[in-house]
């Protein structure tokens, strides 16, 4: 199980101080934000010297890419912003693989228009799925052009809120290209011990074999995002069951500042071992 990060915990401007920062803090990867480039994160256009750029620092550290993130309000209740996206999402997805990875993650969204990680109540409508399920069938075309990946995460605030809707939609798009990252702080706000341990193994037990890449932040008793390993999560328990559903791939964590990374990798090599 592979260690990363989420580059934008490191202030720099430019990819090769990123990655030394998560280098030197203990981590093997970055999932990448094109912010961490000094452009926006959604850009309209990605130059082959940013590109040369990553995979240089790349080279140089020894640090390479889980993913870049590809986020966008997918459902947005503007069709015009929701078009805007997938075309950003498009000039992404065409340059992953040079920069040095097969996955773009992505957010699947919520109908609040001013912020794509804060819930609507008209998120669980059927309209908000159909917006979700058209919209996704356009990005992965855009993928499957591209021989990419697009990962989604249940996001308690987002219309696939629960790996049972992550279940949903991954066998409505019938895309290999339409995988999952796992989140065990997302999949509920405050639990107790057993009602956790029970969520995290029945969510993984759902997305079994369509998990290719865990997040590792934490809750604190409050609901709180804390950083892993200072919270309420049973991370050698959460560990345990991807182990046991066959998971091989990244475990990155974020929801952390630069000066808790060194001691994040540490818990987190003592949790994968």
């Amino acid at each position: 199980m592979r260690l990363g990060i989420f580059a934008k915990t490191f202030a720099g401007p430019d990819p090769l101080t990123v990655f030394a920062a998560a280098r030197a803090a203990g981590f093997d990867r970055v999932q990448y934000n094109m912010a961490c480039s000094g452009l926006p994160a959604m850009p309209d256009a990605i130059s082959d010297d940013v590109i040369a750029e990553i995979r240089t620092a790349s080279d140089a550290t020894g640090v390479s890419l889980a993913a870049v993130s590809g986020t966008y309000n997918m459902i947005h209740p503007d069709a015009a912003v929701r078009a805007n996206g997938l075309r950003r999402l498009g000039v992404l997805i065409a340059v992953a693989e040079a920069m040095g990875t097969d996955m773009v993650t992505l957010c699947t969204g919520t109908r609040d228009a001013a912020d794509q990680w804060r819930g609507h109540p008209d998120n669980a409508l059927p309209e908000a799925w159909a917006d979700l399920s058209e919209e996704m069938g356009k990005a992965l075309t855009l993928a499957e052009g591209a021989g990419i990946q697009l990962g989604i995460e249940p996001e308690l605030a987002n219309v696939v809120d629960s790996a049972a809707k992550a279940r949903a939609l991954v066998d409505e798009m019938q895309s290999e290209a339409l995988v999952v990252v796992l989140d065990p702080a997302n999949l509920f706000e405050m639990a107790g011990e057993s009602e956790r341990r029970d969520l995290i193994a029945r969510s993984i037990d759902l997305v079994e074999g369509r998990i290719v890449m865990a997040h590792a932040k934490d809750r604190g008793p409050d609901g709180a995002f804390v950083a892993a390993g200072s919270g309420v999560i049973d991370f050698a328990h959460f560990v345990g069951c991807l182990r046991a559903a066959g998971f091989v791939g990244d475990l990155v964590t974020h929801g952390l500042t630069a000066a808790e990374a060194p001691g994040v990798a540490r818990f987190l090599r003592g949790v994968t071992g």
